[in-house]
């Protein structure tokens, strides 16, 4: 029989800047995958990416995101890492807690500072354990225990684990968290060869819509382009920081991200990055910035200086379409909210989280709240998948 003091000790770590952890150690656990040369399936937890938050000063002091990236090691090597995160507010996350922080607080509790194990500024499905292959058990353990530990520590209100895997998610919650269920709309590639191929698939009045939708937007009297890697030159940053900086007024009152990262983008990134620029009269006029993955396609943001019918659709939806059917994509996730998208291809689909809060009698008010969302949140996704705009089964409309 082995002795439990055997076991191979694993120490946790907490780090203030990516800058104290080896890249290679980082992407050996968050992307294993591109040692076969391709890309990484969630390009967004690669340091390269985390690391452009941080220098581009989107993240840090002054933020209400503070670093706290953790890290596991066994035996010498880092088996497992975590993008972690001291949150003062919870803006930029997308898996909203207001109601959650204004109950606490009304009872007389303090709810800020918490702990945000997150991509920040980004609802895109991924991996938030990010383990070394051959340790997801241990890896997991440890990243979970350490990050409630600190919390418990600290006195922090509470741990979340934001939009991270359905497996993860069934993971955390056997050992203890608590899970949430919300939803998106994500397109799925089911192998078409064009667009066309596509509106095959739905009803005779949703081709009509959306060609006649395309159609308009295409004739908005200018020239839609596609540029990535090298195609991306500075001068499209300097646009699209205008477009940026629009939509993040209206939308957040401060744009999360600085300009600088647009820089550090062009230096680092642009062979992550699609972004789709609409040009009239030698002026940009409007853009999608989209970020690839090996897989997936992520919408991430959008804006203009000129509005024209059905652009907006164009650029965001419809030309990541096109982009992810011509490379291979299985989907494209267009981002956070939005039953517009329904009309337009993109159907409801489960987000995930997981949540610890350190009050028992708080802890088990979040639960019973979390049952009853799951069930509504289920009963959307049918209601609306039903509704969606793909033909029913058995049944052959013409055009």
């Amino acid at each position: 029989m082995s002795d439990p003091t055997d076991a191979p000790t694993i120490a946790i770590s907490m780090h203030g800047s990516l800058s104290q952890i080896a890249p290679e150690d980082w992407d050996a656990c968050a992307c294993p995958e591109v040692t076969d040369g391709g890309r990484a399936y969630d390009p967004f937890t690669t340091y390269r990416f985390l690391k452009a938050f941080e220098d581009s000063r989107s993240v840090g002091t002054g933020t209400g995101w503070d670093p706290r990236y953790m890290t596991a090691e066994m035996d010498g090597q880092t088996i497992a890492c975590a993008p972690l995160y001291a949150k003062s507010h919870s803006q930029g996350e997308y898996i909203f807690d207001h109601n959650w922080a204004h109950a606490w607080e009304r009872a007389g509790g303090r709810y800020y500072p918490k702990l945000q194990m997150a991509v920040p500024f980004t609802p895109a499905t991924g991996r938030r354990f990010l383990t070394r292959p051959g340790f997801e058990a241990e890896g997991i353990s440890a990243l979970v225990q350490g990050a409630v530990q600190v919390a418990s520590d600290n006195e922090l209100s509470s741990l979340h684990i934001t939009f991270c895997t359905e497996a993860e998610a069934i993971a955390g919650e056997q050992i203890g968290l608590l899970r949430r269920r919300t939803q998106q709309y994500h397109w799925e590639n089911r192998g078409y060869a064009d667009f066309d191929a596509f509106l095959a698939d739905l009803s005779s009045r949703k081709r009509k819509t959306i060609r006649k939708e395309r159609e308009r937007a295409q004739g908005f009297g200018g020239t839609i382009h596609q540029f990535t890697g090298d195609q991306i030159q500075p001068e499209h940053w300097d646009a699209f920081w205008t477009f940026y900086q629009d939509t993040g007024a209206r939308k957040w009152g401060t744009p999360y991200l600085t300009r600088k990262f647009f820089d550090i983008a062009q230096e680092r990134l642009r062979d992550d990055i699609l972004l789709v620029l609409a040009e009239r009269d030698g002026r940009w006029v409007a853009g999608a910035m989209n970020v690839i993955g090996r897989d997936t396609l992520f919408g991430r943001y959008w804006g203009c200086v000129e509005d024209h019918p059905c652009l907006h659709f164009e650029l965001c939806y419809y030309q990541a379409m096109d982009y992810a059917i011509a490379h291979g994509q299985s989907r494209v996730e267009a981002g956070a909210q939005g039953e517009h998208k329904l009309a337009r291809g993109y159907l409801p689909v489960y987000t995930h989280s997981l949540h610890w809060v350190g009050d028992p009698g708080f802890s088990d008010a979040i639960a019973r709240y979390l049952e009853a969302e799951a069930e509504a949140v289920g009963q959307d996704i049918e209601v609306l998948t039903n509704y969606g705009p793909f033909r029913k089964v058995n049944t052959e409309d013409h055009e």
